[in-house]
């Protein structure tokens, strides 16, 4: 099901200057979808125009099947958005935020308590119940924002750049409450990040802008047919066999050596085939050898061309 569908959706500035200019988007009802692009690509515009703080020109919006234009109090009710900067009052204990985001929405007293529970236990806050939200670490005080965004068990959840600035760990805590709360809850996640490595973990669908357009979009299979090139990795039981394969076998320009691992660039299906009687006819023993498939880096790259002349973007 679609919960979210764009078409012709137009945003100038005041001087007139377009800032986005989206055909066509589609996100569907319960998936993670990852809004991505360099800096001044519209990201926080069209996140802005979603979640109703921002009007547009032009075009159609739906959220949950509403007008965004006509229904916009409606669909407030059923969004929440945990924003760059963390919102959590840091005067309040942790269950006091839960409550109190949760009057806000008008949710009874007794569901509250019930819901600010299952929360503290389900995203792993119970060890800092009793401790002062203003002693949290960053990663801990951005959880429980993303918790207390969830007390209304919004449909859609917007997540923008949840974990710039935090450690590993943390993100790595924060990816498993997204996970939680697409899987549990059937939330429809909308990311916005800077880490590529980040929508690659968690993402079903990616959308890459560019100046204000959509310059791809897909899962990150589909967005692979934007790399042109196939290499092939073939890897050996130590580095020495690598370089004499590199050195006297294949002796190709194409090729990157990365410590018992070679790189070939490929142009048709029938090169691996060749490429593997080489090295059986020499009697070469390998340990694995095929096809490797773009990362979200290398697509990401690819689609902004940031790449200069002759630069190897597929390592």
């Amino acid at each position: 099901m679609e919960i979210i569908q764009i078409n012709n959706l137009i945003k100038n500035y005041k001087n007139r200057e377009k800032v986005l200019d989206i055909e066509k988007l589609i996100i569907k009802q319960g998936e993670i979808f990852s809004l991505l692009g360099p800096n001044g690509a519209g990201k926080s515009t069209l996140i802005n125009i979603l979640t109703t703080y921002l009007n547009y020109n032009g075009g159609e919006v739906k959220i949950s099947g509403k007008d965004l234009r006509k229904e916009s109090q409606e669909i407030r009710k059923e969004i929440a958005c945990v924003a760059q900067n963390i919102s959590i009052d840091e005067h309040l204990s942790l269950e006091e935020n839960l409550i109190f985001q949760g009057e806000l929405y008008g949710i009874a007293k007794n569901e509250l308590k019930k819901r600010a529970e299952i929360f503290i236990h389900e995203f792993d806050l119970e060890e800092y119940r009793e401790y002062p939200v203003s002693t949290y670490s960053g990663g801990v005080k951005r959880r429980l924002d993303i918790a207390v965004n969830m007390i209304s068990y919004p449909k859609i959840l917007f997540l923008d750049e949840p974990t710039v600035g935090i450690d590993i760990h943390s993100r790595k805590s924060i990816w498993k409450m997204m996970r939680k709360i697409k899987e549990k809850y059937g939330t429809t996640i909308f990311l916005t990040t800077h880490y590529l490595e980040e929508a690659q973990e968690l993402s079903d669908y990616i959308c890459i802008l560019k100046n204000g357009n959509i310059a791809a979009q897909g899962t990150i299979d589909s967005l692979g047919k934007y790399i042109n090139q196939k290499i092939v990795k073939i890897g050996f039981k130590n580095e020495e066999i690598a370089e004499y394969v590199k050195e006297k076998i294949f002796e190709r320009d194409d090729m990157e050596l990365k410590k018992d691992e070679l790189y070939l660039k490929i142009n048709n299906q029938s090169e691996i085939t060749h490429l593997n009687k080489i090295l059986l006819d020499n009697k070469i023993n390998f340990v694995y050898f095929g096809l490797l498939k773009p990362d979200l880096e290398e697509i990401f790259l690819n689609i902004m061309k940031e790449s200069k002349e002759g630069e190897k973007i597929w390592l």
